[in-house]
C-alpha cells in the first residue's frame, strides 16, 4: 500500500472524538445570542431607532442618515460588549458562495485611537469587485462594487478562533446599479409575490395587511475524515471522486439510514448546532441518510431572505467546525458514484401576519376556498413556468444527481397525493362550464371542510420521485441541489406565484364584472385552472420508462443538463415574467445567463484536467508497476522449468492490464484533445454546450478503465484511498 494512503487509513483508525464546544445544557439560555435581533435592539437602540428599523423591516421604507447613525452606534455598542473590535459587510455574490471584507472599529486619534462606527459605514461600503462574476455588466479594470444594508436580516457576530466579527448582510449592485448578488432579486421577488397575493387574500380576509414566502430548507451532506480527503485531489479540487471502483457494499442493506449517529460526527454535530443556535439559525432535526457516511440536518420554517441567509451561514459553519474534527464536509451533489447524492429540499409555503399557513387547510368553507385558492394557483404557476424552475436548479454538480435513484428527475411534475387529486377531481366535475347566477352550497363547500384537517397526514403521503410535491402544508421542490444557494430557486418560485396571482385576480375580476357572483367566480376559474394544469400533476414513479414517455406525451420538457435547461432562463416567457415585474433587467437576465454558462465551463474544465492528472500521474504508473512485477514473476518462473499452466493466471492478468492500459491512455488523450477544442467555440452558450456534449461523455471511459485497473492492481500498490475507506473507516 503506497505510504499516502497507508499513512491516511492509519491517522483515521487512531483518531479520538474531539469534545465539541457546547454552549450550555439549555438551547434557549443562549440562541441568536450572537444575533442583533429584538431583545437586543431594544436594549441598544433609542425607541426612535428601534421603530425605525422595525418599520424598514415590516415594509422596506428608507432609513435616515440620521437613524442609521443612531443604528450604527448601538449596534457597535452591542458588539463591543461581546469583545468585537472589526465589521463586514457580508453578502453573497454570484460565485454561489458568500463574501466578506474586514473593517476594524478603531480609528488613529492623536497619539491614541477611537473605537468608530457610523451610519455611513453601516448603510454602504464600496468593496473591490473586479473578480466577481458580472457575466458582462462590468469589466475586470472596472472595480467598483457598493455593498448596502439590508435591515430585514439581523446583523450577526460570527466567532472564527478567538476572532470576532460583526457581519452585517447586505445586498451587492454595481456601479451602474445592476444587481451582482442572489439575494437583491430574491428581495424583489418576495416584494413582488406579497404585493400580486394581497388582493387575493383580501377577497376572503380584509384583515390581511401581509403575505410572506417562507422556507425551511433541508441540508443534506458527506462527511470524511480529512487525512482521506487530502489524499484524493479530485475530492479537493472538485469536490466529488471523479474515479474510485464501488466496493462490495454501498448503501443496498439501507443500514445506515436513521441508523445511530458515529461518535466523532455526533460531536461535529452538536459543535455545529450550537455555533447556528448562537446565530438564531433554528436547526433542529439531525439524522443519518441513505447513503453510508451521508447525513442531514434541518431546522424550522423562516422568511424566505432570513432563511436563505441562514443556509449560507450553516454551509460556511459546516466546513469551519468540519475541520476542528477533523472532518470534511462534502456538500458536492454527487461524491459518490453508485450511491445516494445530496439535495436541499426547499419547503416553500406562503404566511400571513394574522397568523395562516395559505396551503394549510381550514375548518370552515371560507378558508377552505382560500386554500384551494392558494393551492390550485401553485399548480398553475408550476404547469406554467415549468422550465424555469428546471433552469433554477440546474449546474454541473446537480446533472449527476437529477434523475438518479435518490433524485427527482429533469422532468418537473408535481405529486398532491390521492385525496387532493379526488377532490381537484371533485371540483371539475360539479363546477359547471356555463354561466349561472350562484353556486349552490354544496358545489362550493364540495364536502372537504371536516375532511381535511383529517385526512392530511395519511393521504399527502411523500413522493421521492417527485421534484415538486405537497406535503399537508406546503409543496417541497426536491430538485434543488445540497451545494446551491436556494435564492435563486426560490427568486423563480416567488415570481411565477406572483404572475399566477396576478392573472388569477384578473380573471376572476372579469367573471365578476360579467354578472357572476365572488365564489362562482372563484370556483370557475379554479376549475379551469384545474382542467389547464393537468398535466403536470403526476402521482406514479418518476424515476420509469414509462414516466418518461408519457410526460413527452404529455408536453412536458425533459432537460438533463445543465447548458440546455439555462437556455429557458433566456427566453421569451422568462425575460416576461422577470423583466416586466421588476425582477431582473434584461441586461441582468443575460448576464446571469452568462455567468452560470461560465462556472458550467469551469467546473468541467476542472474536471478533465484533474481526471487527466489522476489517470497520468496515479492509476496508469501504479497499473504499469504492477504489469512489470508479473512479467517479472512470469520470467521466473520460466527460467526454473515449469510448464505454461504454472503461470496461466498471471498471463492473463497481464493481458487485461495491458488492455485497459492501453485504452486508458487513449481515453486520456481523447479527453485532453476535447478539452481543448471545447475552448474554440464562439460563444460562452455554445463553449458551455461542447464541454456537455464532447468532453463530459469521456469521463465515464477514462473511468471506467482506472476503476477496470483498480480492480486488477494488488491492493498495496494502490495510491488513492478506495470508496471503502472513505465511507467506512470513521
Amino acid at each position: 500500500m503506497s505510504n499516502s494512503r497507508k499513512r491516511a487509513i492509519e491517522t483515521v483508525i487512531n483518531r479520538e472524538p474531539i469534545v465539541p464546544k457546547l454552549a450550555g445544557p439549555k438551547v434557549s439560555a443562549y440562541y441568536a445570542s450572537n444575533v442583533f435581533n429584538d431583545t437586543s435592539m431594544r436594549e441598544f437602540l433609542s425607541e426612535d431607532a428601534y421603530k425605525a428599523v422595525k418599520e424598514a423591516m415590516k415594509s422596506g421604507k428608507k432609513i435616515s442618515r440620521e437613524v442609521a447613525d443612531a443604528v450604527a452606534a448601538g449596534m457597535k455598542s452591542w458588539a463591543m460588549s461581546k469583545g468585537v473590535n472589526s465589521y463586514t459587510h457580508w453578502f453573497q455574490p454570484l460565485t454561489g458562495l458568500t463574501a466578506e471584507k474586514h473593517d476594524m472599529f478603531f480609528t488613529p486619534k492623536g497619539d491614541g485611537a477611537i473605537e468608530v462606527f457610523g451610519g455611513d459605514a453601516l448603510t454602504q461600503q464600496e468593496p473591490d469587485a473586479s473578480s466577481f462574476p458580472s457575466g458582462g455588466i462590468r469589466a475586470t479594470f472596472e472595480a467598483r462594487g457598493y455593498t448596502a444594508w439590508d435591515p430585514s436580516s439581523p446583523a450577526f457576530i460570527m466567532e472564527i478562533g478567538e476572532g470576532k466579527t460583526l457581519c452585517i448582510p447586505t445586498i451587492f449592485i454595481s456601479y451602474t446599479g445592476e444587481t451582482l448578488d442572489y439575494k437583491t432579486p430574491l428581495m424583489k421577488s418576495t416584494a413582488f409575490l406579497e404585493q400580486a397575493a394581497l388582493p387575493v387574500v383580501h377577497m376572503f380576509d380584509k384583515e390581511v395587511s401581509r403575505v410572506t414566502a417562507t422556507l425551511g430548507w433541508e441540508q443534506e451532506y458527506f462527511v470524511i475524515d480529512e487525512a482521506l480527503y487530502y489524499s484524493r485531489p479530485d475530492l479537493m479540487f472538485t469536490g466529488r471522486t471523479l474515479i474510485g471502483d464501488s466496493p462490495a457494499k454501498g448503501q443496498q442493506l439501507e443500514d445506515h439510514y436513521f441508523g445511530s449517529i458515529p461518535e466523532r460526527v455526533y460531536a461535529f454535530m452538536l459543535d455545529l448546532e450550537t455555533e447556528c443556535h448562537k446565530l438564531g439559525i433554528p436547526v433542529r432535526t439531525r439524522h443519518n441518510e441513505v447513503a453510508p457516511s451521508q447525513f442531514e440536518c434541518a431546522p424550522m420554517f423562516e422568511e424566505v431572505v432570513v432563511a436563505v441567509d441562514h443556509n449560507q451561514l450553516l454551509m460556511d459553519l459546516m466546513e469551519r467546525v468540519g475541520r476542528r474534527h477533523k472532518l470534511r464536509v462534502l456538500l458536492h451533489e454527487k461524491p459518490f458514484a453508485g450511491i445516494n447524492g445530496s439535495g436541499k429540499h426547499n419547503n416553500w409555503s406562503l404566511g400571513t401576519d394574522t397568523g395562516k399557513n395559505l396551503l394549510s387547510p381550514g375548518k370552515t368553507p371560507k378558508t377552505n376556498l382560500l386554500f384551494l385558492t392558494f393551492f390550485v394557483n401553485v399548480l398553475k404557476a408550476v404547469n406554467e413556468y415549468a422550465d424555469l424552475l428546471r433552469a433554477s436548479i440546474a449546474s454541473a454538480n446537480n446533472d449527476h444527481r437529477l434523475g438518479a435513484n435518490e433524485a427527482p428527475p429533469a422532468i418537473i411534475s408535481a405529486f398532491i397525493g390521492s385525496y387532493m387529486s379526488s377532490v381537484l377531481g371533485e371540483i371539475e366535475k360539479r363546477v359547471p362550464n356555463g354561466k349561472y347566477d350562484e353556486l349552490s352550497n354544496a358545489n362550493l363547500k364540495l364536502d372537504i371542510h371536516n375532511k381535511i384537517p383529517d385526512v392530511m397526514l395519511d393521504n399527502t403521503d411523500r413522493n421521492r420521485t417527485s421534484p415538486f410535491a405537497f406535503t399537508g402544508n406546503k409543496f417541497e421542490f426536491r430538485a434543488v441541489g445540497s451545494s446551491a444557494n436556494c435564492a435563486q430557486p426560490m427568486t423563480v418560485m416567488n415570481t411565477i406565484m406572483g404572475q399566477q396571482l396576478l392573472d388569477f385576480k384578473k380573471d376572476v375580476d372579469k367573471l365578476i364584472k360579467d354578472g357572476e357572483s365572488k365564489e362562482g367566480a372563484i370556483m370557475r376559474v379554479l376549475r379551469q385552472y384545474i382542467t389547464d394544469s393537468k398535466r403536470i400533476v403526476f402521482e406514479g414513479d418518476g424515476y420509469s420508462e414509462a414516466w418518461e414517455k408519457e410526460a413527452k406525451k404529455r408536453g412536458l420538457s425533459n432537460v438533463k443538463t445543465t447548458p440546455y435547461a439555462l437556455d429557458f432562463f433566456v427566453s421569451k416567457k422568462a425575460k416576461d415574467v422577470f423583466v416586466k415585474n421588476g425582477i431582473y433587467s434584461e441586461r441582468e437576465l443575460e448576464a446571469r445567463y452568462e455567468i452560470m454558462n461560465h462556472g458550467y465551463i469551469l467546473k468541467i474544465d476542472i474536471e478533465a484536467k484533474m481526471m487527466v492528472e489522476l489517470a497520468t500521474n496515479n492509476v496508469l504508473p501504479v497499473a504499469i508497476d504492477y504489469m512489470n512485477k508479473l512479467v517479472t514473476n512470469v520470467q521466473g518462473l520460466k527460467s526454473v522449468g515449469l510448464p505454461a499452466a504454472s503461470f496461466k493466471t498471471q498471463k492473463d492478468v497481464i493481458a487485461q492490464l495491458a488492455t485497459h492500459v492501453n485504452k486508458l491512455s487513449d481515453a486520456v488523450d481523447k479527453l485532453t484533445v476535447a478539452n481543448d477544442n471545447a475552448h474554440k467555440a464562439k460563444t460562452t452558450s455554445l463553449q458551455a454546450k461542447a464541454y456537455c456534449d464532447k468532453v463530459k461523455p469521456l469521463f465515464e471511459e477514462v473511468r471506467s478503465h482506472c476503476d477496470a485497473l483498480e480492480k486488477l492492481v494488488d491492493d498495496s500498490l494502490w495510491t488513492l484511498p478506495k470508496y471503502r475507506e472513505m465511507l467506512f473507516i470513521r
